[in-house]
């Protein structure tokens, strides 16, 4: 295909493809959320491998069945072989943001019981430090307006995604923020997690282990060189 006509979700489906290279037979594979996890979804259902899955939305959980996946239940599931996911944004550092498709929260649980994590992207989502993308944080209903007020104090906007009538799979509803008044991630993780009403967010810090990025058709595969998380 010429680079010109080449679109970024070519590249995602290309990058989705060389992560799905880690499925094995018999693997139980966590399934992300969005349109890149899409290409990986369908990818591992045209390969026919004999796995189970656990899926982080209801909208992946209906392509896994589609396209033939078994799906398990989480809530019985306390660990995964591997996990593949998009990403809204990744640096060097592999420290990432997620959530656009509104799931991280059960992204991050996934991801935390994941022996490992590989997330796949195009080009445009590998940036130099992250923080351009929305953070998404996911609220219980109940607590809108203090949290909304309490996450002023730290990003210089707080939107309420679709004016609160669209929740995520647990209810909740979803604040969007930008321009974080810090580039101290994990402090602001940290802070994240103290404020009640705050079940999740999109902060993905430690969790990742490699990362396939398409960009104009060539796949580059980057690992982090760690012996653990």
């Amino acid at each position: 295909m010429n680079d010109d006509m080449r679109s970024p979700d070519d590249d995602k489906r290309l990058a989705a493809e060389a992560a799905v290279a880690e499925v094995g037979e018999g693997m139980l594979i966590g399934l992300g959320t969005g349109s890149t996890a899409a290409h990986a979804i369908q990818a591992i259902g045209r390969a026919g491998m004999a796995i189970d899955a656990v899926a982080t939305s209801e909208a992946s959980a209906r392509l896994a069945r589609q396209v033939g996946i078994k799906v398990v239940d989480f809530a019985r599931v306390d660990r995964v072989d591997l996990t593949i996911d998009g990403v809204d944004e990744i640096d060097d550092g592999f420290r990432a943001i997620k959530g656009a498709g509104g799931a991280m929260l059960r992204e991050k649980i996934v991801a935390a019981a994941s022996d490992r994590m590989v997330v796949i992207a195009d080009g445009s989502k590998k940036v130099a430090a992250i923080g351009g993308a929305r953070l998404p944080v996911e609220v219980v209903p109940f607590a809108t307006a203090y949290v909304s007020a309490a996450l002023r104090s730290m990003f210089c906007a707080v939107h309420l995604r679709d004016g609160g009538k669209t929740l995520t799979d647990n209810g909740n509803i979803v604040l969007d923020c930008m321009g974080a008044h810090t580039d101290d991630w994990d402090r602001l993780a940290g802070w994240l997690s103290t404020v009640p009403g705050v079940v999740g967010h999109g902060l993905f810090l430690s969790e990742i282990d490699a990362a396939y990025i398409s960009a104009l058709g060539i796949v580059t595969r980057l690992e982090r060189r760690l012996a653990s998380r």
